[in-house]
């Protein structure tokens, strides 16, 4: 019991002190205030925040735009990185096929001039020959004469024609 009456004892004491008048002032001092608040502070406030919003969204999608941009600039790099390959390639067997062609022309020209080398060789090898059979038939004729002088000088033995002759050999081959 003892707190019920002091329970009804504050809520006499609050009716008493309580004044609407002064209710209201707190209300409309509470409502201007918020007003203020919302003027002066909450205004400006959600100004900076909207903006700072409005930069992270722009930054946000700079990010996104530029990630696709280094995205497709990486594939076009690939692709070009792909296409030198390609061509490096198509470079080093066309310079292989060229190698390979050079190498078959200098073949066939060094063959040629083993050829050509080889047959001015047997001609010129078949004029000293020619001329060896000339020189020789020269001087067969030479000592044919000198031996028929001999013999018409003097009727010779066998012997004697046989020493004649070799001295006539000996001489032709000094004269050679």
């Amino acid at each position: 019991m003892l707190d019920g009456l002091v329970l009804g004892s504050a809520v006499k004491n609050f009716v008493e002190t309580f004044h609407a008048g002064d209710v209201l002032f707190q209300l409309v001092m509470f409502i201007i205030l918020m007003a203020l608040l919302k003027k002066y502070a909450w205004g400006p406030l959600m100004g900076v925040m909207k903006k700072r919003e409005e930069y992270i969204a722009n930054e946000i999608k700079a990010a996104e735009e530029s990630r696709v941009e280094a995205k497709k600039l990486l594939e076009e790099q690939q692709n070009l990185l792909k296409e030198a390959r390609i061509q490096a390639q198509k470079m080093v067997e066309n310079a292989k096929k060229q190698g390979e062609v050079q190498r078959e022309e200098i073949v066939s020209l060094a063959r040629a001039e083993a050829e050509h080398l080889k047959e001015t060789a047997k001609i010129e090898i078949e004029q000293q020959k020619e001329k060896a059979i000339a020189a020789i038939r020269e001087q067969v004729a030479t000592l044919s004469v000198m031996i028929a002088s001999k013999v018409i000088e003097k009727e010779l033995s066998v012997e004697d024609q046989e020493k004649l002759i070799n001295e006539y050999i000996q001489e032709a081959g000094e004269e050679r």
